[in-house]
């Protein structure tokens, strides 16, 4: 009977041991496969993700649609999801008795709008099979043993916290972003990047953006500006203003693709921000004037030609130099300039970073060069595998991360058994 471990009780770990299971079952084979969770309970992320009501994955059925959510990972996950994408994962689910239904956004959440209700399908699912799950089992190492006569497979053994010691033909590592797991990881000689965060807001002490948390724009265009100088990250989408500065889905892509360059310079950078999108500085001035003549009679500020918010709207125009009672009609040529200039292109100060309460995801971890990514299998390490988190894969928010877990762990579980 083939022994084998599985490092982490989350998301890509479950499905990684139900798949090797499945793929096992199948051939007619026997295995046991055992899950090493460190916490009192498992999958405490899929439990609270989602505001309680977990984002299993993304309406995204075309893989190379679903890879450009990826800042690290694009290329590396193109194959993998043409072999187990988001519609497998649905039908994954509904075969377990798990209707999912779509948002408007493309997001999609099980109908009960419970996380439950996915860790109950995945519990259910593993006792079917008979995989052992193991709680409070914290993992403190990871190691090769020697290679014997008798099996001329790479064996392993991991250790946890408190001195037990599992033994196994093969090991699938699903820690998610677990520095003492990637200690042990680097001990055994794989390459790891530093994990950074990732999916964070902006923080700016900004006078134009003062009392006015909760105001929203649903299309800005958004860009970094670090030592002078405009980099290629930049986004478009919805932005929020919040008591701390700025957040939203168009910062939190910025976050995501910049999140290495942003901790280098340690969170204090320029950002530059269209409120009106993709609209030109010379195009607002055309609209400007086109407004002019209906609004010649009324005050600037509290009549915005503009689909933005009023009072985003009047803080602008007040910084542009536009007095409180100044009439649209007494706008001077320059006076347009500096206000389409305001609305077109302003600069923040950013200084700092606030975690988004919904995600707690970083950039960082096993090097993908390290991964085979056909079936997640280390390539320089036999019997060893890898999924989910541990890897230096991210993504944005919408189910995606989540996304990869199903992918790597599905991927991981059927690898390793068809090479044992």
């Amino acid at each position: 009977m083939k022994e084998i471990l599985i490092v982490g009780g989350g998301a890509a770990g479950y499905f990684a041991a139900i798949a090797a299971a499945t793929a096992f079952q199948e051939a007619g084979r026997e295995a046991r496969i055992t899950i090493l969770e460190g916490s009192s309970s498992p999958l405490g992320k899929v439990k609270i993700s989602g505001g309680g009501r977990c984002n299993v994955t993304h309406d995204c059925p075309d893989a190379s649609d679903l890879v450009a959510f990826y800042p690290r990972g694009e290329k590396e996950l193109l194959g993998p999801f043409y072999h187990f994408g988001a519609m497998d994962t649905v039908a994954w689910f509904e075969a377990e008795g798990v209707a999912l239904k779509t948002e408007a956004d493309g997001r999609m959440f099980p109908v009960t709008d419970s996380s439950q209700t996915i860790i109950d399908a995945l519990i259910s699912a593993a006792d079917r099979l008979g995989i052992r799950q193991l709680m409070n089992q914290r993992v403190g190492s990871i190691e090769a043993l020697p290679l014997t006569s008798e099996n001329a497979a790479s064996s392993w053994c991991v250790s946890t916290a408190g001195h037990e010691r599992f033994e196994g033909d093969a090991v699938i590592v699903c820690s998610g972003s677990s520095p003492h797991i990637w200690r042990s990881l680097t001990a055994l000689g794989l390459d790891i990047v530093p994990a950074v965060p990732s999916l964070f807001a902006f923080d700016t002490r900004d006078t134009r953006l003062r009392d006015l948390a909760g105001v929203s724009v649903q299309n800005a265009h958004v860009q970094i500006e670090s030592a002078d100088k405009r980099s290629g990250i930049e986004a478009n989408g919805p932005l929020l203003v919040t008591h701390r500065g700025v957040s939203g889905p168009a910062i939190l892509r910025l976050s995501a693709w910049g999140a290495k360059e942003l901790a280098g310079c340690q969170y204090q950078f320029g950002l530059r921000i269209n409120w009106l999108g993709q609209c030109s500085t010379p195009e607002a001035i055309d609209q400007i004037n086109l407004a002019r003549p209906a609004l010649a009679k009324k005050k600037i500020i509290g009549n915005n030609p503009f689909s933005l918010p009023s009072r985003l709207f009047a803080s602008l125009a007040e910084h542009a130099g536009v007095a409180p009672d100044q009439r649209w009609a007494d706008l001077g040529r320059e006076e347009a300039k500096r206000l389409a200039d305001m609305l077109t292109n302003s600069l923040l100060k950013i200084n700092g970073k606030s975690t988004n309460k919904d995600e707690f995801v970083t950039a960082g971890g096993v090097a993908r060069s390290e991964v085979d990514f056909r079936s997640f299998a280390a390539r320089r390490f036999p019997g060893l595998y890898l999924a989910g988190e541990v890897i230096d894969i991210d993504a944005l928010t919408g189910g995606f991360n989540f996304q990869a877990a199903w992918t790597g762990g599905y991927l991981a579980g059927r690898g390793l058994a068809a090479s044992l």
